[in-house]
């Protein structure tokens, strides 16, 4: 695997190290011995993201994040993700200023649930993510329809995320509150559930969940291990 993997990383750090952890896993796996995914990591610093999240300056934020691709380019990378679920609401403008493929996650999540034979999933993530439109429209595209918790589960589920596990905080409080929010969107007709926040697999698993689970942090690493065992247009 020569090809050179680039991430937007920070939001959290947490997550971000998760990434790391995975895709080196994930290389020595199908390697073996001492394999290492080649990579670069460019860290933001997450404070200034989650203020433009609070204040809506989606536009701001764009900016910032496309400038950390481009930096990821200069620095030799072969492929850009963005190593969070929420902030692919700028998606476009982050691939608009690189020349270098841009490894959506929600389009790879999407791919991997309609090949299970999904078509209604529930979602757990940012409140940002479960009630714009971003992650939706996209996920229709592949034929995949998202259901979300009700209120006030979705508040729970984003205070869960923000004020714990971007904290490096795992309660076990939160665990069963989320096995709990999970089960009602499996009575609800969900077939699988989402974990689309980046943090969210440091708290819950396939074992969890009476519906199967897709993981958007693995499933987004895969997928990049993949482009960089393969040619990749330009």
């Amino acid at each position: 695997m020569t090809r050179t993997i680039g991430l937007i990383g920070g939001m959290s750090w947490e997550s971000s190290a998760e990434y790391y952890r995975l895709l080196n896993e994930e290389a020595r796996r199908r390697l073996g011995g001492h394999h290492c995914a080649r990579s670069v990591l460019l860290t933001v610093d997450f404070a200034e993201i989650e203020a433009m999240q609070r204040g809506g300056e989606w536009e701001r934020a764009g900016l910032l994040l496309a400038e950390s691709a481009r930096s990821l380019q200069r620095a030799g990378a072969d492929m850009v993700l963005l190593c969070t679920n929420t902030m692919h609401q700028v998606a476009d403008r982050i691939e608009a200023a690189i020349d270098v493929p841009f490894v959506h996650l929600v389009d790879a999540t999407a791919r991997r649930v309609a090949a299970a034979g999904h078509t209604t999933v529930g979602l757990l993530a940012t409140r940002f993510t479960m009630e714009m439109d971003f992650y939706r429209s996209r996920m229709r595209r592949h034929g995949v329809e998202i259901m979300v918790p009700d209120e006030p589960d979705r508040t729970l589920v984003h205070d869960v995320i923000y004020q714990e596990l971007t904290r490096n905080r795992i309660e076990s409080s939160s665990r069963a509150a989320y096995r709990r929010v999970i089960a009602e969107l499996a009575g609800r007709g969900a077939q699988a559930v989402i974990l689309g926040c980046t943090e969210i697999t440091l708290l819950v698993g396939p074992e969890d969940s009476p519906i199967p689970v897709f993981d958007s942090t693995r499933i987004h690493v895969e997928t990049a291990v993949d482009l960089a065992s393969h040619a990749m247009p330009r």
